[in-house]
């Protein structure tokens, strides 16, 4: 097999970019079929300059401390278009002109919206457009998104969905450019679903029964939104239940949440940032958490159902996936921060309810997903072009 690179441009804008890259690259190391890779995650936004680096820390900020005003972020990146002023690419151009030409790709994949008008430009000037393919993974499953992630320089789009192709079309994409192959899900998670004594391993683990109904709370990454209200609600009640919290990267919260399990009338364990989602979703029974897009095609991945947090109306890019799953059966939203608690406790008491929850929610996952991103992006890889120079840093293979 001959041995090919691939740049992979993410943010740490939220969790669910970086665990789509990280999806990739896995897929890439077990899936590929016509060659090795190299593959090196970039996170291009923080990285490239001070603009948009300062745009991403104000993403975060509203995320986990105003989520209630992403809405009007969203509105203002839609409408000013900041991944196109001239600025950003001049303030950008020495960072991306040394990561292209000392990695040497032979194939960009941006998951990232921000990316894409920047690097299109990028490749145009160094006339590398048709020896560099740019590939797109839109992680935003359902559509009402972001306009940065349509580019005529775009050799390829894939999409989570038909609502998600059906907007990129009216933004003029032409169809021919687009497949829908669903989200792009690290295969650990699919795994999971296959190795249900995984559960009572990773209970045992946390010091918690394998027969009493698990709660994962999930907080995101940054951990933060309505979640920890949600959080104070539920460990206030009395509940035959058992709840692992998930406080991401807010070690504040983490605190917060250790305090409060410590008062709770059933057993709580919390734990900060975590790279072993896969594992205590395939141990829980049910998560609380909003609806960020990977994070939910995890979840269908292990056959996990969600109560959604809609105390806040969702985030304009993940508000149709709420009504998605629960138009489907797969997801409770709750509304208010009262009604988490008769929302498990139905849940808990009704097992024919529970159940089909739990079915509608395996039914909606997308089986090999990554797989069929992989197949597509392999069909654009070409033969390859020279390194230019020493690789900026050192690339690691996929896997």
């Amino acid at each position: 097999m001959t041995e090919k690179k691939v740049l992979i441009l993410t943010s740490d804008t939220g969790g669910g970019h970086t665990s789509a890259a990280r999806a990739l690259e896995a897929g890439l190391g077990v899936a590929a079929s016509s060659a090795t890779y190299l593959v090196h995650i970039a996170k291009a936004m923080e990285e490239n300059g001070a603009i948009t680096e300062r745009l991403g820390s104000v993403y975060n900020y509203l995320l986990r401390n105003r989520q209630q005003y992403v809405k009007y972020y969203h509105w203002a990146i839609n409408r000013f278009r900041p991944d196109r002023w001239d600025m950003v690419y001049r303030f950008g151009k020495h960072y991306g002109r040394q990561l292209v030409g000392k990695f040497g790709p032979n194939v960009i994949v941006s998951v990232h919206p921000m990316m894409q008008a920047f690097f299109a430009r990028l490749l145009k000037e160094l006339d590398l457009t048709e020896k560099i393919p740019l590939v797109t993974v839109v992680t935003d499953p359902f559509g009402n998104s972001w306009r940065g992630w349509a580019d005529d320089g775009v050799k390829l789009y894939v999409v989570a969905h038909e609502e998600a192709q059906r907007e990129l079309e009216s933004y003029g994409v032409s169809p021919e450019r687009i497949r829908v192959c669903g989200m792009p899900i690290h295969p650990k998670f699919e795994e999971v679903a296959r190795t249900p004594e995984t559960r009572t391993r990773v209970l045992s683990e946390l010091g918690l029964e394998s027969d009493r109904f698990t709660i994962l709370v999930n907080a995101g990454w940054v951990g933060g939104g309505n979640i920890p209200e949600l959080f104070d609600s539920l460990v206030s009640a009395t509940l035959p239940v058992q709840a692992i919290f998930v406080a991401g990267r807010n070690e504040g919260l983490r605190r917060h949440a250790e305090e409060r399990a410590a008062s709770a009338n059933f057993p709580v364990r919390v734990v900060g940032y975590t790279d072993h989602m896969d594992r205590l979703m395939g141990a829980a029974n049910i998560m609380v958490s909003k609806l960020g897009g990977l994070t939910t095609f995890e979840a269908l991945a292990c056959r996990l159902p969600i109560i959604g947090d809609a105390v806040t109306r969702p985030m304009p890019q993940e508000e149709r996936t709420a009504q998605m799953l629960e138009r489907k059966g797969a997801a409770v939203m709750v509304h208010s921060v009262r009604d988490v608690v008769p929302a498990i406790e139905r849940l808990v008491r009704d097992e024919s309810a529970y159940r089909g929850l739990r079915e509608a929610a395996g039914s909606l996952g997308t089986p090999d997903a990554t797989k069929r991103i992989i197949r597509e992006i392999e069909r654009l890889v070409p033969a390859g072009i020279p390194l230019i120079g020493e690789p900026l840093i050192a690339p690691h293979r996929a896997g």
